[in-house]
């Protein structure tokens, strides 16, 4: 089995049959080794140091009137104890433990036991959920979150429309011909920096068609022999990331719907030189990327370019 990308794999149990149970729920609040996983302005707890760590919370840290199925999301069971995401809704963080502070976790993932930042990125998955869905997509009433944090229900007895935790499906490609790899870049990014195409699925489009669509309309180039490689969950704010490799049909780039500001063929030897600089560590963009210059030399990439390994879990 290939090794996962970070934020991906069976890092807890989700314990979805628990969600309905409100017995249950009352006794993992009673549990002193439960824990919570705050979230503020979309940032994470992290201790930091030489080797940063996720800060998870006794709930004696959680406000009394937020011990609750309303406040609380159950996120499962993570080695021996249960887990709960709560949102922190202030101005400024609050001090909660010596030596932590919030981050955000799409700067330090890479830093932290893949395990931790799974349950971190899930965390934040869950709140920003929640943040942008507090009314009815139907009626406009607000709703009212059951089943553990994981179903919003509209609070018109009349309406009652459910809504549930949505993801974002969007293709992430390392286009190549053989010897170069096709990266484009966009305006706001630093400077140098290019990656992988990417783009949403629409609807009524299959994975494979969106993957040629987006190449083409981003850089005129077509493609076939499309093939899937891997997915990562992307918590900013709500993306699945299904990553494949695919072979240039043509070679002249045309950048087409003015989303990247460039793009062009790098070879390998550019990419061993720093040429040019590289998505982060954490991103499914570098490990495609990774697959393919590993695939056709001599020498890893991580190897020739410094970059630091792919955490493992503790």
């Amino acid at each position: 089995m290939q090794q996962r990308n970070i934020f991906a794999g069976p890092y807890l149990d989700r314990a979805a049959h628990l969600r309905q149970d409100p017995a249950w729920f009352a006794a993992a609040l009673a549990d002193p080794h439960s824990r919570a996983v705050p979230v503020w302005n979309s940032r994470c707890l992290i201790v930091v140091g030489d080797s940063p760590r996720a800060a998870f919370l006794e709930l004696s840290h959680v406000a009394q009137n937020r011990l609750n199925s309303s406040d609380l999301i159950l996120l499962g069971r993570f080695g021996d104890a249960d887990y709960f995401a709560y949102e922190i809704e202030a101005a400024d963080p609050p001090p909660l433990l010596d030596g932590a502070r919030f981050e955000d976790l799409r700067q330090i993932a890479s830093l932290l036991p893949a395990d931790e930042a799974g349950v971190l990125g899930y965390a934040k998955a869950m709140i920003s959920w929640r943040r942008r869905h507090r009314f009815c997509g139907n009626c406009g009433a607000k709703t009212l979150p059951v089943k553990g944090g994981h179903v919003l229900v509209c609070s018109d007895p009349a309406c009652r429309n459910e809504q549930f935790p949505r993801i974002d499906p969007a293709i992430i490609v390392l286009v190549n011909d053989g010897e170069r790899a096709l990266l484009g870049r966009q305006s706001s990014w630093p400077l140098g920096r290019y990656s992988t195409i990417a783009g949403f699925v629409e609807p009524g489009e299959s994975l494979e068609d969106a993957v040629a669509r987006e190449v083409r309309e981003e850089t005129g180039i077509a493609v076939d022999g499309i093939e899937y490689h891997s997915s990562q969950p992307w918590p900013f704010p709500a993306s699945l990331m299904l990553g494949f490799t695919a072979r240039a049909l043509t070679h002249e780039v045309h950048l087409g719907d003015q989303e990247l500001e460039d793009a062009r063929w790098f070879s390998r030897a550019e990419l061993a030189a720093g040429v040019p600089l590289l998505p982060p560590i954490q991103s499914i963009s570098y490990r495609l990327i990774e697959h393919w210059y590993d695939a056709g030399g001599n020498q890893r990439l991580h190897d020739v370019q410094g970059a630091a390994p792919w955490p493992s879990s503790r």
